[in-house]
């Protein structure tokens, strides 16, 4: 299992880096990265925080990635907050996109896929011509396991596969119970709309199948 998209007490999860990386190691995860909220306020400290648990690596067999989740940044600021958060040690930058279960700007998604995030989270009501977008700029679209956000995983994935873009299905994990198995990564990729071969491909693939 890897998985892109992780929450800790740098942002709203519950659990500090280490316990999360713990936790993720002994269910089997091979990689994960740790992609906090952040807006202008806290992006210097949130990163380098993050940033520093990479010192567990040489111990640890589990592959540790700092990111950021930019998160209600209106979209016009979008691009300047991705840079300083890339410049800071970000590897991952992660949009908090178009969920229907928050009120997040409208021209998000869109702004996130003009710029070229490495990853649009829970887009919810993707349009066809965002999907268009995502695939022309290799942008992942997640297929989140994550409860409110995951109601729109099967139109994510429809225009998706319709598109040819990318996919990943991460967790958006804020506590302990969030963090799920291969397995289980494999069965919401499903219960999303794609056959068994299709959700092995992305869970196993991450971010790299174009359906």
């Amino acid at each position: 299992m890897i998985d892109l998209h992780t929450h800790t007490v740098f942002s709203d999860g519950e659990l500090i880096p280490a316990e999360l990386i713990r936790r993720a190691q002994t269910m089997g995860y091979k990689a994960i990265a740790i992609t906090d909220h952040i807006d202008f306020s806290n992006v210097e400290h949130v990163i380098r925080g993050v940033s520093r648990i990479s010192e567990l690596e040489d111990v640890l067999d589990i592959r540790i990635i700092p990111g950021a989740e930019l998160t209600h940044v209106p979209p016009a600021k979008m691009p300047r907050l991705a840079e300083m958060a890339r410049r800071l040690g970000a590897e991952i930058v992660v949009v908090h996109g178009e969920t229907p279960v928050e009120p997040v700007a409208p021209g998000t998604n869109r702004a996130a896929l003009e710029m070229g995030v490495d990853i649009l989270a829970h887009p919810g009501f993707l349009t066809p011509e965002e999907a268009d977008l995502a695939r022309e700029n290799q942008v992942c679209l997640e297929i989140t396991s994550r409860s409110g956000h995951n109601i729109t995983n099967g139109h994510v994935v429809r225009l998706a596969r319709a598109a040819r873009a990318m996919m990943v299905v991460n967790t958006d994990t804020h506590c302990p119970d969030d963090l799920i198995t291969r397995d289980r990564a494999v069965q919401i990729a499903q219960g999303a709309g794609l056959t068994k071969e299709e959700a092995v491909r992305v869970v196993d693939d991450h971010c790299l199948v174009k359906l």
